[in-house]
Formats: C-alpha cells, sequence, structure tokens
C-alpha cells in the first residue's frame, strides 16, 4: 500500500495537482490507523525495520501533521512559490519519519534522525518569511549537530562493545565510574536537544518564529517527538547509570518548564509564546521518560501525541492570523472577535486543550505524569502545581490578549475564514478529543 501511495504522490508532484496529495495522504493516514490495536508488533518489515505501538502511533501522527501541512500551505500554491518543490520537501520529511520510527537498528534510527533534519532546514530557509530565517536555520542546524556527533561515537562503541546494535540486544552498560557517565552523557544528549530540554532550548523558538507555517507545524507536531521517542530507545541500555542520575533530569524538567511558563507572560509574538510553551510541556515529557515508570511512559507518550495535534493547530491559527493583518503581535492583532467570531471558538477550544483540559488527550497524559512525579518524590508536587498554574496562566493571556480588545485601526477588510481552514482546524481538535476514549489503547508500555 505504501509503495502505491508514494509512487501516486510521485505522479501527482508531476501534475503540480496538490487534491492528489492531500487525498492520498489522507487516504494513507485513515487506512494505516484502520490496523492499530494495542498489542500491536510488526517485525521483519524489511532490513533493520520493525513497528511496536509506540512507533506506530507517532508514524500515524507523521502521516496525520504532513496531510494537514499541505492543506494549511495553500498559499504556497496560490502565489505559486515553488509549490512542486514545496510538496517534495514534505514528502522526503514524512519518509525520514516513517523509518525513523520504524527503524529497529541504532545506526539506522541515527542515519534516519540526522535525515530529518535537511528537509526541515530547507523549509525553513526556501518558505520562511523574515531574513532572521538564515539565523534560525544555522542555530537549529549547530544546536543538533553538537549533540549527534557523541551520540555517533556513543553508538560506534556500543558496537564494538556488543557485536551489534540491534534493540533490544545491547548489552546494558553498568553504573560506576567516570567513563560509563561520560559515554551515557554522550549518548542522550542529542535527544535532549532534540526534546528540547531547558537549557538547550534556545534554537526552538528561533527555528518557529522564522519558519513558514508548515515547518512550525511539523516541528511542534512530530520532530520534537524524535527527542523523546530517542530516550525511549537508548536510556534502557544505561539503566543503571540513568536511574542514580534520574533528580538531575528531573529538576530540569519540572523547574525549567516553570521558568519557562513564566517566560511565555512576557512574550508579545503569538508563535513565540506557542513555542515556549512546547519547551514547558516537553518538560515534563522528559521528567516521565527519565522516572522509568509504568505511569512516566504512559503519560509522556499520551502527552506527546497531544502536544502534537494541539501546538500544530495553534500555529496554524497563528498563521491565519499573519495573513490577514501581517503580524504576529500580541500588541497588533487585538479585538479578533469582532470580525473572526467563528475563528475565536477554535482559539478557545485549542487553548483549554493547550492548559490539558478535559476531555483532550493531554489532560489524561498529565494526570499521569503528575501522580508519577509525585509519587517519587513529594517535594516535586509544589514547582508541578506553579507550573500548571503557569501553564493556564499563558494560554488565557495569549487568549485574551488576541481575541479581546479595539481591533487595530489600518484594518479595514478580513475574511472570516474558508472551508480549507475551518477542516485543518477541525481535524487538529477532533482526534485531540476523541481518543482520550480509547486511551487504553493509546497508553500502553512497549
Amino acid at each position: 500500500m505504501l509503495k502505491f501511495v508514494f509512487f501516486s504522490l510521485l505522479m501527482g508532484f508531476s501534475a503540480q495537482s496538490w487534491a492528489v496529495v492531500q487525498s492520498l495522504l489522507a487516504m494513507a493516514s485513515f487506512f494505516f490507523g484502520l490496523f492499530y490495536v494495542s498489542d500491536f508488533f510488526l517485525s521483519h518489515v524489511g532490513l533493520g525495520l520493525g513497528v511496536d505501538s509506540v512507533g506506530y502511533i507517532l508514524i500515524l501522527l507523521s502521516f496525520w501533521i504532513i496531510t494537514l501541512v499541505v492543506l494549511s500551505s495553500n498559499k504556497i500554491l496560490e502565489t505559486k512559490e515553488h509549490s512542486s518543490l514545496f510538496l517534495l520537501v514534505n514528502i522526503a520529511l514524512l519518509v525520514s519519519l516513517i523509518l525513523a520510527f520504524s527503524s529497529q537498528d541504532y545506526l539506522l534510527f541515527y542515519i534516519c534522525f540526522e535525515t530529518s533534519l535537511i528537509p526541515t532546514l530547507i523549509l525553513i530557509l526556501g518558505w520562511g518569511y523574515q531574513p532572521e530565517r538564515l539565523q534560525a536555520g544555522i542555530y537549529m542546524l549547530f544546536y543538533t549537530l553538537f549533540g549527534s556527533l557523541p551520540l555517533l561515537v556513543s553508538l560506534i562503541s556500543l558496537y564494538k562493545v556488543g557485536g551489534t546494535l540491534v534493540f533490544g540486544l545491547v548489552p546494558l552498560v553498568s553504573a560506576g565510574g567516570v567513563v560509563p557517565f561520560i559515554w551515557y552523557i554522550c549518548s542522550i544528549f542529542a535527544f535532549l536537544v532534540k526534546l528540547p530540554m531547558f537549557m538547550v532550548h534556545l534554537w526552538l523558538p528561533k527555528a518557529h518564529v522564522e519558519a513558514p507555517v508548515a515547518g512550525s507545524m511539523i516541528l511542534a507536531g512530530v520532530l520534537l517527538k524524535l527527542g523523546g521517542y530517542g530516550l525511549m530507545r537508548v536510556c534502557p541500555i544505561f539503566v543503571a547509570i540513568s536511574m542514580s542520575w534520574s533528580w538531575v533530569w528531573i529538576t530540569l524538567g519540572v523547574v525549567g518548564g516553570t521558568i519557562v511558563s513564566m517566560m511565555c507572560l512576557r512574550q508579545a509574538d503569538i508563535k513565540a509564546l506557542i513555542a515556549y510553551s512546547s519547551v514547558a510541556h516537553m518538560g515534563m515529557v522528559l521528567c516521565g521518560f527519565m522516572l522509568f515508570s509504568w505511569w512516566g511512559l504512559k503519560g509522556a507518550v499520551a502527552v506527546m501525541v497531544g502536544h502534537g495535534l494541539c501546538s500544530s493547530g495553534l500555529f496554524c491559527l497563528a498563521n491565519m492570523v499573519y495573513e490577514r493583518l501581517g503580524s504576529r503581535s500580541l500588541m497588533i492583532s487585538k479585538g479578533l472577535v469582532n470580525f473572526m467570531p467563528s475563528m475565536t471558538l477554535w482559539w478557545f477550544l485549542l487553548s483549554i486543550g493547550n492548559m490539558a483540559a478535559p476531555p483532550t488527550i493531554n489532560l489524561l497524559g498529565e494526570i499521569n505524569l503528575v501522580m508519577s512525579i509525585v509519587s517519587w518524590c513529594k517535594l516535586s508536587a509544589l514547582p508541578l502545581a506553579i507550573l500548571c498554574f503557569f501553564s493556564a496562566a499563558y494560554t488565557l493571556f495569549m487568549f485574551s490578549m488576541s481575541q479581546h480588545g479595539k481591533v487595530f485601526s489600518s484594518l479595514f477588510s478580513c475574511c472570516s475564514g474558508q472551508v480549507r481552514e475551518y477542516l485543518a482546524l477541525m481535524l487538529h481538535w477532533l482526534p485531540l478529543n476523541v481518543m482520550i476514549l480509547k486511551g487504553s489503547t493509546l497508553i500502553v508500555p512497549c
């Protein structure tokens, strides 16, 4: 089926038919989702490929987000800004993500993990808005590559010790000594940067602000999940060291998320605010993966999926405002409820999803994460409470500042919304709220 889809997509490039590409991607997402069950595992798909339940849900998320990216980027087709090349870059990124999430070999995963950086960089540099996109691309490139070279050296060392890099067959590294600890840091640092962890997160707001809507949606929706997925695969090799140092990562995740949440209240750019909120959410995901508990893993996977849908939808909304007003500033984009009342409903629905209100899957994930972190150490309850409070505070700040107030005086006409835009927002919101009905099949230990 996948061969037929990709062949048809390539045929669509020659005809420059966005409708064909959108339809085929939507069909692939639908048929791929039909095969999901809680104990799903598919091995021997190909040389070094296989899919378990967590990889499956992330591949499905990749299909879904790329479909919505093509649907939301219709302005590129209207302005004829190399639309066929844009589709090709997005499909290349989708292929690299599918291979990364279905890899059963650490070296193949590393190659696909790094390959996804190239189409993302092309999206930012080729279709970005501002001249600063070059600086944002360099930031992202150097932050990611800075952590990736030690990871490659670590994988070569693992192969030298165990003779294999297949998941589950690599021998465990024992705790004790300086060398195993350095080895451990080299192995996980690339994924901490990609997540991103507080203190190595500066590339993310820059990349989001300068990226087109496609780059922002893919970054928030899927690419940040590569960091969490990599931690889930690599940390079991260093389980003894990681458990003894878990307090460092949980402290960074909770305290860093609290600091970033406070920084969100100072942002005047809508996309920068949503980007910083992603750092705060990923701080809790880091805690979940580093706890090595069943509740932590379940909550981390649920929050990753929910954040991918919710943040992608918020970036889509921010782009709709930018296309109409020509600005992303909260000081200018005021009073949107006056001339875009229908869009205000979607701002509200996705904003409450961002603060983990029921019935979103974010709520289920954050309940699991809070329970696992507090059961690990009761002192973490206070910073967690502050983090959850400020998460609601900056989301309400963004909603109230953009929807209420006086309309900017230079605005003279505006379209309240197109059917294509409402469809894209509905396809973000619907799975975000429906998946909680079957949360037991979504979040299972791998």
